[in-house]
């Protein structure tokens, strides 16, 4: 048995797999929390219950005296689920949108078998500062708006009655008090998007024996696999699990670990005799070799193993916790990424975790729905910009093979010393609370940091040290703006920039982005912006309206209220040709997948909306620049007849344009043939001088790939 100790070796893909301590310095940091049995079934089959506590709660958007205690009337709150936020409205509708604290309340049922067990409540999210009260007793506070957290309650709930014959138990207050008003010591200090405020995530009821497998690391699952020397033959995995005992004495257990396969077959094991004393958390330490491993090989072959991991009493397993893994291989430099030692270029997207009128209270169904209209266009990478994003995201991103950029929210500024513990903290839960998932290959620290007091180097040297110490296996990285801290540039171990061109050009906080073909001349001048080691373009794009068109569009204002569809298509065309031109910048992540709420902005077709999205705010709308890149990215036949929604016409002399996959197109105007054409390495192709008559003009394309029947159409009307 080993117990947490010191370890902060080099950073480096082959360096010894150790990490930090396992530090608990006290309850308000060791965050955990209880559900109501009587809310969702409950896994009664496992060693311990987890229960999502999703209905029966109270809220009200007000700070209110007494909420904390059991004796209070909410009778006049209103009644809602969980997720839940107060900014679902007036987040995304342009104005001045509430940020300030709100109340929310649930009876809690602790059942009398649970009692001689122990407690836990734990949060997938709340936005962004927490305070947790049961039965009017504080449990503990969080600070930090995207990780998870943990508070153990076990002191302070009442169980039910030992002759409770339907098991109901006794009612437990469950208050919590939330704020997502701005603090100078946490971030995010600033950027392009709305905090929506609320309890966003789902909150859990966790229920266990003395020993257990701690879920009050950060919130983590108290089990860490860092795979080493993945060949052909074999693969080594270590295993560091903590074990932590609640009772008053010392306790013993076998802690089994196992890797199985995705057939169900166990093909590693390892077993040993713990002993941990008196309220300690141990460490413990294992190491198994996998044989013959089958490789997680991104969207190609999204391989996954899990493990199993176990504390047992003879034949009786007293907790479980399960971990995803996926052996695979990472290695960026100026040549390329490579995934399993071949070369993979990223074609990534960015994206938020809002939706039109529910904000950041979201289902598993639509972070699903997301990622498939992600894999639909041929992206095999995500930024998942900027903050940690939920744990729902990341199992799919594992599971369908999407490599991520996992971020830091810390965009634009740095502070005081508050501010750096708190960043410190919550790039702790990024990676703690993650560092099992395969489809994560880089730790980012910031985002466009700009020229702020003081000089940002001593905290980024710090987190980016934190980053390597945490995790060896993966690099660090940033999204860089402008170069005006050279030195900042240079702190992780990747770059990317965020470059615009055709956009915010002559913008005061974007002068530097130039006109629609400048792309290419700014990625050159940026190679030696980082350590030399290639980079990647995090950020490029431009707005589009689906209901402003223009037939031969100029570059609009990125501040006004035109932003025609037309002209984001143009943008995407020039800069993805100039990105895959240039074989030093490794992958690109265009701004953004879709639509999301920034509630500063007054632009476009409506206020309070970053309408640089491919595909609608809604979710139904794929904007013409999501055909471009499925032309380009996607294995499946694509033909696509683009400005479709421009149907009012005023002009008869017109082009017509196609995105398409295949070798070539027939065009045909009211049943004429218009000719055949050929695309370019773009997969553009183009009919120019055409005539609509008056009325409607039925425009229809053909099309082969692969022996599959292509085609499209579309209705214009010549006025």
């Amino acid at each position: 048995m080993a117990l947490c100790h010191n370890a902060s070796p080099p950073w480096g893909l082959a360096s010894p797999q150790t990490r930090l301590p396992m530090k608990f310095p006290s309850l308000v940091l060791a965050v955990a929390l209880a559900f109501p049995l009587a809310a969702s079934a409950a896994r009664g089959a496992e060693p311990r219950d987890d229960t999502v506590l999703d209905t029966g709660w109270r809220f009200l958007r007000a700070d209110v005296d007494g909420a904390a205690q059991p004796v209070f009337n909410d009778s006049n709150w209103i009644s809602v689920t969980v997720p839940h936020t107060w900014n679902a409205q007036d987040g995304q509708d342009g104005s001045d949108y509430y940020r300030g604290p709100g109340w929310y309340r649930c009876n809690v049922k602790v059942p009398a078998s649970a009692e001689g067990r122990r407690v836990f409540l734990r949060f997938e999210g709340a936005s962004t500062v927490a305070q947790v009260y049961v039965n009017g007793q504080f449990a503990g506070e969080h600070r930090g708006g995207f990780g998870a957290f943990c508070f153990e309650i076990t002191h302070l709930v009442k169980f039910g009655p030992p002759n409770d014959a339907t098991k109901t138990g006794l009612a437990n207050v469950l208050a919590v008090r939330i704020s997502n008003a701005w603090r100078g010591d946490l971030a995010p200090l600033a950027g392009d998007f709305t905090v929506f405020g609320g309890l966003y995530r789902p909150v859990h009821l966790l229920i266990t024996g003395d020993l257990c497998l701690s879920p009050l690391d950060h919130a983590s699952p108290g089990v860490t696999l860092l795979p080493s020397n993945i060949g052909d033959q074999s693969a080594d995995l270590t295993i560091e699990t903590l074990v932590s005992n609640g009772s008053t004495t010392a306790n013993q257990a076998t802690l089994v670990t196992t890797v199985i396969d995705a057939t169900g077959q166990a093909v590693a094991t390892a077993s040993e005799e713990v002993n941990v004393p008196v309220d300690i958390t141990a460490q413990e330490t294992q190491q198994v070799t996998v044989p013959h491993p089958h490789l997680w090989n991104g969207r190609a072959d999204p391989y996954l193993y899990k493990v199993a991991v176990e504390l047992r009493r003879g034949d009786v397993v007293i907790d479980r916790v399960e971990q995803p893994l996926g052996l695979r291989t990472i290695h960026i430099d100026k040549t390329g990424f490579y995934l399993n030692g071949k070369l993979c270029r990223l074609r990534g997207v960015d994206a938020h975790q809002d939706r039109l009128d529910k904000g950041w209270a979201i289902s598993d169904a639509d972070q699903k729905e997301d990622i498939d209209l992600i894999l639909e266009m041929g992206a095999n990478a995500i930024r998942a910009a900027h903050y940690q994003h939920s744990e729902t995201f990341y199992r799919l991103c594992d599971e369908t093979g999407l490599l991520v950029w996992a971020e830091l929210p810390q965009v634009n500024f740095v502070g005081d010393s508050a501010f750096e513990e708190n960043s410190r903290s919550q790039l702790l839960e990024l990676i703690r609370q993650n560092i099992n998932h395969p489809c994560i290959f880089a730790w980012s620290l910031s985002n466009e940091l700009r020229q702020p007091s003081p000089d940002p180097d001593p905290i980024l040297l710090d987190l980016n040290k934190l980053a390597h110490a945490e995790d060896p296996n993966r690099p660090t990285i940033e999204a860089a703006h402008i170069n005006i801290w050279p030195s900042v540039n240079k702190i992780p171990d990747l770059l990317g920039v965020n470059v615009y061109p055709g956009w915010y050009h002559g913008s005061s906080n974007h002068s530097d982005h130039g006109g629609i073909n400048a792309m290419g001349a700014k990625l050159d001048e940026r190679a030696g912006w980082g350590r030399g080691q290639g980079f990647c373009v995090s950020e490029y794009g431009a707005g589009a309206s689906i209901i402003q068109h223009e037939a031969h569009p100029s570059e609009p204002k990125a501040d006004g209220a035109w932003h025609p569809e037309e002209w984001q298509a143009i943008v995407h065309e020039n800069d993805w040709a100039a990105i895959r031109a240039r074989p030093f910048v490794w992958g690109s992540f265009l701004w953004n997948m879709f639509d999301f709420a920034s509630a500063f902005r007054h632009e476009g077709d409506t206020p309070g909306r970053n309408d640089k999205g491919l595909v609608t705010y809604d979710r139904k709308v794929r904007k013409d620049a999501f055909y471009f890149y499925k032309a380009n990215w996607s294995d499946e036949p694509v033909v696509y007849i683009t400005d479709r929604r421009f149907t009012e016409r005023t002009e008869a002399a017109t082009d017509v344009k196609v995105y398409s996959n295949c070798d070539r197109v027939d065009l045909t105007v009211n049943g004429v043939a218009q000719g055949v054409r050929t695309g370019d390495d773009e997969h553009v192709f183009r009919w120019t001088g055409l005539t609509l008559q008056p009325g409607k003009n039925l425009i229809a394309v053909t099309a082969d790939r692969n022996g599959q029947h292509c085609t499209d159409e579309c209705t214009w009307t010549l006025k």
